[in-house]
């Protein structure tokens, strides 16, 4: 009974303690503020270390669907900026407010001209934060709205109140753009279903954060960073 106590003990540990750490940085940065060009690097070594040291274990390097994968990402990456683009209802009082905050980016602009922390940023934002979501979300969060024992809820099981909460809470990290992160929700949360696969969700997350760190650099767009 005790090496199973203990093997669920350290899988959470694996599944959650990234977000968690992510997080707590963000809080923190909203409460103190600490020089970007510094907290970032801790930022990162900080959740790559957790992953590291607790997450490799869960982690399925090889995606069974890539091409499909990155289709995906890609049309979420569509999906994410197309309202804004067509419609230009961003700064509308529903996505505007006391509670969801503002699509504006937080970083100062003499950031914006550094390479070596602009280069860190993308690749927190396609490489590390699509591994830390995904394994809480969809790897973690998913089952363990199903079972609180989720090692014993196969990766991918559909259940209709975890599906639509994981989507309704992973909109809601996303403050301003929570209908375009509720449609990412969907539609990660469907293909975890479909594939069954922690990997092709990761992949698919992170092709579309490399979309959308791609269009924010040639475009301009800082507030897609917020």
């Amino acid at each position: 009974m005790s090496e199973l106590v203990d093997s669920h003990s350290r899988a959470t540990r694996g599944y959650v303690a990234p977000f968690v750490a992510f997080v707590v940085s963000m809080v923190v940065e909203r409460m103190i503020p600490l020089p970007g060009q510094w907290l970032y690097p801790v930022r990162f070594v900080i959740v790559l270390a957790l992953i590291l040291a607790f997450s490799l274990p869960y982690l399925k390097v090889r995606p069974a669907f890539p091409l499909a994968s990155i289709a995906v990402g890609l049309a979420v990456f569509v999906i994410w900026i197309a309202p804004d683009v067509l419609f230009g209802y961003r700064h509308h009082w529903l996505f505007e407010n006391a509670i969801t905050g503002h699509a504006e980016s937080s970083l100062p602009p003499y950031l914006k001209q550094n390479f070596g922390f602009m280069a860190l940023r993308c690749v927190s934002s396609f490489a590390l934060v699509p591994v830390l979501e995904e394994l809480f979300w969809r790897g973690w969060m998913m089952r363990w709205l199903i079972d609180k024992h989720f090692l014993k809820i196969p990766l991918g099981t559909y259940s209709p109140s975890a599906f639509w909460l994981v989507a309704v809470l992973f909109a809601s990290e996303h403050g301003p753009y929570w209908e375009v992160g509720m449609a990412a929700g969907i539609a990660y949360n469907w293909w975890m279903i479909r594939t069954r696969n922690l990997a092709d969700c990761i992949l698919a997350h992170g092709v579309t954060n490399a979309a959308l760190s791609a269009y924010v650099l040639y475009s301009d767009q800082w507030q897609y960073w917020l």
